[in-house]
């Protein structure tokens, strides 16, 4: 049987480089696995105990570090997971499959630098209101046309925005799906979706 790997993804906080890195689920699954920046200042972390893989991930947002904990069918059954920073609400890691964590890395960078680039006193809610006002009105134009749904087969859905990200509830099984919303890119994605499917949990 041909092993299950998974892509790990996160750029460095101290030297701001991307560090990515194929992992099989037995490495992961072993007790303790560490995965450095080359660097040497960051490092991210799993801890396999009780069924559960604890997670610790740098954050190149925030400076900081954050953890989360996920179940094995967490980990294996998305093409690709996304972690945000609970201070930015920008992404600091993704676990998927190499295509999808490597084309996400690039999108990341530009994120990063925008809010690099942000003057100490813009006092915007968001990294990027255009971009933003954009993605609702795309999410908007979707909804209209009744092509929001979740795979636990509901119709229903509440929004949550924010920093530079939007979220899709469904109320029924509490799936999630996050977009991003900093960049001509996440709008260009977006845009050339013609319906939406949050995951659910059902």
């Amino acid at each position: 049987m041909e092993e299950k790997r998974r892509t790990i993804g996160y750029i460095c906080p101290s030297c701001r480089q991307s560090v990515a890195a194929d992992r099989s689920l037995f490495s992961l699954s072993v007790g303790h696995m560490k995965l450095p920046c080359p660097c040497g200042k960051s490092a991210f972390r799993v801890d396999y105990e009780e069924r559960a893989y604890r997670i610790t991930v740098p954050c190149a947002a925030c400076g900081g570090e954050h953890q989360v904990t996920l179940t094995g069918d967490q980990l294996m059954g998305h093409k690709i997971l996304g972690f945000s920073c609970p201070n930015t609400g920008i992404d600091c890691c993704y676990i998927g499959e190499e295509g999808q964590v490597f084309a996400a890395l690039p999108r990341l960078e530009q994120t990063l630098d925008k809010q690099a680039a942000r003057k100490e006193d813009d006092e915007g809610v968001f990294l990027d209101e255009t971009i933003m006002s954009e993605i609702l009105g795309e999410l908007k134009d979707i909804a209209g046309r009744g092509d929001i749904s979740c795979t636990c087969g509901s119709k229903r859905f509440s929004v949550d925005i924010h920093y530079s990200s939007v979220e899709l509830h469904c109320p029924d099984c509490g799936g999630v799906l996050r977009l991003p919303a900093a960049t001509m890119d996440d709008l260009g994605d977006l845009c050339a979706k013609q319906k939406l499917v949050i995951h659910g949990h059902k």
